[in-house]
């Protein structure tokens, strides 16, 4: 909501892999409800099978993508996520794993990085 509210921001990309992509997911969608005017797009990191759900949301697949491996699909478009983006909303509690890998690349890129993990 502050992003919303104190910055403008009205755009939002998000993943579609595991829980905290899904719970942002999920409170984007409550938030267009009294705030219309944003939008989400789920980033894809590789083309869906038949089992994706398509909600009120569009999707995006980043030119480039089919070209890479699947096991480094992810890695390359969370990559696309950061550089398109000029805020980073992540959960990370721990100093190593992927997120944290992620969250110290959009600092290092000089992305204002906001960690839900340290409002607690």
């Amino acid at each position: 909501i502050n992003l919303i509210k104190s910055k403008g921001i009205h755009s939002f990309y998000v993943g579609n892999h595991g829980s905290f992509d899904a719970m942002v997911r999920k409170n984007l969608k409550l938030l267009k409800r009294d705030y219309p005017h944003i939008s989400y797009a789920v980033v894809l990191a590789y083309m869906p099978g038949k089992k994706l759900e398509i909600g009120d949301f569009d999707t995006i697949y980043p030119y480039g993508l089919e070209n890479t491996p699947l096991k480094y699909a992810i890695i390359e478009r969370n990559k696309w996520m950061i550089d398109k983006s000029n805020y980073v909303v992540t959960y990370v509690k721990c100093i190593t794993g992927n997120a944290m890998k992620f969250k110290q690349l959009a600092e290092n890129k000089g992305k204002t990085v906001l960690n839900l993990a340290d409002l607690k």
